[in-house]
């Protein structure tokens, strides 16, 4: 797969740097909406969002921003486009949005998007730069739907909003609470490391545990691109 062509930034972020399961990263989010399926689906999406645009905007203005004030840059592009998300869904989606509430503001601070802006998007192409987001945006969405399916199947019966267990079925209330998104996060990275797959815990010798920064392995993007500079 050519290194930053859409289809290989597409394929690190879902799978090979998932922020959420292989970088660990955004977790305030990630534990804190992922009562349903839903809200994972919303948030997931509205980061996406963000991130694309973000990353596409930094990248096209990276050989205009000075140095000494590139993070406060950043922060004004990022917080431009959470506003246009947070009136958008107060617009047309008020029960997501009540259900997020502060969560989506606080999109602006996160440290996927800042992370990723500073490591990425200032570094290379517009277009690589949005794939880049956009890749970075769907699995991070993946991440949070897949943990909210869990705890809302097991903590209420359904699976986004609709009944699927028996009247018989008695819930797992603790699923949808606050311990139960730190135990289904800790089973799914399990199985992750049970199935060899990247993860920030995988000490196997195939992946860098999610610290790609100070990988020196060879498979490791982050480092392959420090290497050629």
């Amino acid at each position: 797969m050519k290194q930053n062509s859409p289809l290989e930034r597409l394929y690190n972020g879902v799978i090979r740097e998932n922020p959420t399961f292989v970088l660990m990263l955004g977790m305030c989010p990630t534990l804190a909406v992922t009562t349903s399926a839903i809200n994972g689906l919303g948030m997931g999406l509205s980061t996406c969002a963000v991130l694309m645009m973000s990353n596409l905007i930094i990248s096209l203005l990276r050989k205009f921003i000075p140095d000494r004030v590139r993070m406060p840059a950043y922060i004004v592009v990022v917080a431009s486009f959470v506003t246009v998300v947070d009136l958008l869904m107060q617009a047309y989606f008020r029960s997501l949005y009540s259900a997020l509430g502060l969560y989506i503001p606080l999109i602006v601070v996160n440290c996927i998007i800042l992370g990723r802006a500073e490591s990425y998007a200032s570094k290379n192409p517009p277009l690589a730069s949005f794939f880049d987001g956009l890749g970075m945006g769907l699995g991070f969405t993946a991440a949070l739907t897949i943990i909210g399916l869990v705890r809302e199947f097991l903590g209420a019966g359904e699976l986004f909003g609709l009944k699927v267990m028996p009247e018989a079925f008695e819930p797992i209330s603790i699923m949808i609470m606050a311990p139960g998104a730190f135990f289904v996060l800790a089973v799914l990275t399990a199985l992750q490391n049970k199935f060899k797959a990247p993860s920030a815990t995988n000490k196997g010798d195939k992946f860098c545990s999610g610290n790609c920064a100070g990988c020196m392995d060879k498979t490791c993007n982050i480092a392959e691109r420090r290497d050629e500079k």
